[in-house]
């Protein structure tokens, strides 16, 4: 589960973790699907059967949505996407010889979260704002994946912000966590082994919730969850990040060994199987056990930062990203090709770039919209 060594680069930024994508300035709402040839699902709805999706192409309702939902970066800055969620995007800004991680609230411009000291080799790594007061972000301060990460804190209240610790160990990357006023993260301790913090955002010392052999931790509902080593393979761990309470999982994800790539919202689970043939995993609350629910290339080719938001799992491979349809059990592209698209906390974001992104004229495009107001994609036969 290490990470050390890997190079990052401009296109291996978008690929180290859930992370690197960033917009900026505020995007008008995506439109309402109103035509009678879509269907929305309601949110009630009882869900569909699960079965192995076939793949569909794109709709223009889907096309149409994502381009009203472009971000625009201000002007003489480049934009690049880090993480989205309900009504937030955080975003890092280059340009005018300074960069800036920044975080986009609907319908306004920018706030400033730190204007990082490197211009070149500081970047925004990950980021996570409770809608609120409280945001966490991450800045790694070098080119590779290995290098050192600082974890901060910044209250939108009074717009100050403050480094919460630094990592200078081999370990997990950093994915700060924020849920009623506490900022959650693991971090390299040395031996081959990382601890899950939890502090206080206004301030106070951080309490230790677990040490071991771990990759990044992710919520599920009102769970905490990373995959740990066990024996001579991994399995996933839950704990309450109120008081770092071991929970027990439902069986038929208890009894999981050596998947990747887990997400989970609360109520379903997506995770990868398979080494040689990998598939896209599914289960909801309730399943008897868990579904192969995408299993043909080149969708499942190199799959990889899987992303959950109500019934979208989205996905991305070497050269393209996919959304899952839990309700019409199919998927389809969503990104031009190398783009990168994540699903979480009831947004959909996408980042690819129109042009070389090394060569001059190149344009960054970044497309947020609500997940929860696209219509279905179409049904399999």
């Amino acid at each position: 589960m290490g990470t050390s060594g890997r190079t990052l680069t401009a296109c291996s930024a978008v690929l180290l973790t859930s992370i690197l994508l960033a917009g900026c300035s505020s995007a008008r709402p995506a439109p309402g699907p109103t035509p009678d040839r879509v269907r929305t699902p309601s949110p009630t709805a009882r869900p569909t059967a699960l079965t192995t999706a076939c793949e569909v192409p794109l709709p223009a309702v889907w096309r149409s949505a994502f381009d009203a939902g472009e971000l625009r970066a201000p002007d003489g800055e480049r934009a690049v996407l880090t993480d989205a969620g309900p009504g937030w995007t955080a975003v890092q800004l280059t340009g005018g010889g300074q960069r800036r991680a920044a975080l986009v609230r609907a319908g306004s411009a920018p706030r400033t979260l730190l204007t990082l000291a490197d211009p070149v080799e500081h970047q925004l790594l990950a980021a996570d704002f409770d809608g609120r007061r409280w945001a966490a972000f991450a800045v790694l301060e070098g080119r590779t994946l290995d290098s050192p990460w600082s974890l901060y804190v910044w209250d939108a209240g009074t717009g100050k912000v403050k480094r919460l610790t630094r990592a200078d160990r081999p370990g997990p990357l950093p994915r700060p966590i924020v849920r009623d006023g506490t900022v959650h993260w693991a971090q390299g301790v040395g031996g081959g082994k990382a601890t899950v913090y939890a502090a206080p955002a206004a301030g106070g010392t951080p309490r230790a919730l677990r040490t071991g052999v771990m990759d990044t931790p992710f919520t599920a509902g009102e769970l905490l969850v990373w995959r740990e080593s066990a024996g001579s393979g991994t399995r996933l761990t839950a704990v309450s990040p109120k008081d770092g309470r071991a929970v027990p999982l439902p069986a038929p994800l208890a009894a999981l060994r050596n998947i990747r790539s887990a997400v989970s919202d609360g109520r379903t689970w997506a995770w990868v199987a398979g080494e040689s043939e990998p598939r896209l995993m599914v289960w909801r609350t309730g399943d008897a056990r868990p579904t192969a629910a995408v299993t043909t290339p080149p969708a499942v080719d190199g799959m990889d930062q899987l992303r959950i938001s109500g019934r979208l799992v989205t996905w991305r491979t070497p050269e393209t990203s996919y959304a899952l349809d839990l309700s019409s059990g199919s998927y389809a592209r969503i990104t031009p090709a190398y783009g990168y698209a994540q699903a979480e906390g009831g947004a959909l974001a996408l980042a690819y770039s129109v042009g070389n992104p090394k060569a001059s004229g190149s344009r960054a495009v970044v497309q947020v919209v609500e997940a929860g107001r696209l219509p279905e994609l179409p049904r399999c036969g």
